[in-house]
């Protein structure tokens, strides 16, 4: 199972200096990847509350942001090898051409049916030349598109999906699932779930991967049995991290935003976890 570790664009830690200085650490420490997070805004009064918290405001982390794109460009001037992921883009924010398509001011009700637009439109772009695609939200006349992904045939597209249409999305145009916070046998039932729908769609199950996401809380004594997936003492967190492997995820990678209060945490947890897995 491959590791990898988040870059401090959210909260407090979230500095050029610290980008540059975890990106390093990580790829010393021979970390496989680096990831971001989006949030654009902290709503005041949000519209649909936010289901971690008992209050449904935002974590205070999330006033401040990096945008993912550009930390993630600025850790690649500063890095040689290792990979660079986003976990997660909001699709209404962006759209498949950075010129003349503006997709921020879509009514959110119709995320699901851009998404199912999004993604080939996507890989249209990245695989073909001159690109041409023509659908309800998205319109690119056929043109040149020359810069092309290293990665072939394009970067692979994880989403974080747990609704049944997301999840029926993930299983037919996405190349794997990015979960967070489902305990271990609910994420090996969903994913079993996810492949049946891949293979009933002509597609080869094997072929998708599980990049699983651990937002860290650690604490001094143990929690109970209704804890949160990656929280409650480091014994408890091996427990989660064994249970990854045993259900076959490709991938852990572990963000300490809400446990770090300092970069300086922030390596020290790089180097402790570096060691679990």
């Amino acid at each position: 199972m491959k590791t990898g570790f988040a870059l401090p664009n959210i909260g407090p830690v979230a500095t050029a200096e610290a980008v540059v200085q975890v990106a390093q650490r990580a790829e010393a420490l021979a970390y496989d990847s680096l990831w971001t997070i989006e949030r654009l805004l902290w709503p005041v009064k949000p519209q649909t509350p936010y289901p971690a918290t008992p209050d449904g405001l935002l974590p205070e982390q999330y006033k401040y942001s990096l945008d993912p794109l550009d930390t993630l460009t600025f850790a690649a001037a500063h890095t040689k090898t290792i990979t660079l992921g986003t976990s997660v883009l909001d699709i209404p924010y962006h759209n498949p051409v950075t010129l003349g398509l503006d997709a921020t001011g879509a009514d959110m009700k119709q995320r699901g049916a851009m998404a199912d637009e999004f993604l080939p439109a996507l890989k249209a772009i990245w695989t073909t030349n001159p690109v041409e695609f023509h659908g309800k939200f998205y319109q690119i006349p056929k043109s040149y598109l020359n810069r092309k992904p290293v990665q072939k045939p394009h970067p692979p597209i994880y989403l974080a999906a747990f609704a049944p249409a997301a999840m029926k999305r993930l299983a037919t145009m996405a190349d794997g699932w990015n979960p967070v916070a489902i305990p271990v046998d609910g994420m090996a039932q969903m994913f079993s779930a996810v492949k049946q729908m891949a293979k009933e769609a002509g597609r080869d199950p094997s072929s998708l991967v599980m990049v699983v996401r651990g937002n860290l809380e650690i604490t001094d004594k143990p929690l109970g049995d209704k804890r949160v997936i990656f929280s409650g003492t480091m014994e408890q967190i091996k427990e989660d991290i064994a249970g990854c492997k045993r259900i076959g995820a490709h991938e852990l990678f572990f963000d300490p935003t809400f446990q770090a209060q300092s970069l300086q945490e922030w390596l020290a947890l790089m180097e402790q976890f570096r060691k679990l897995v």
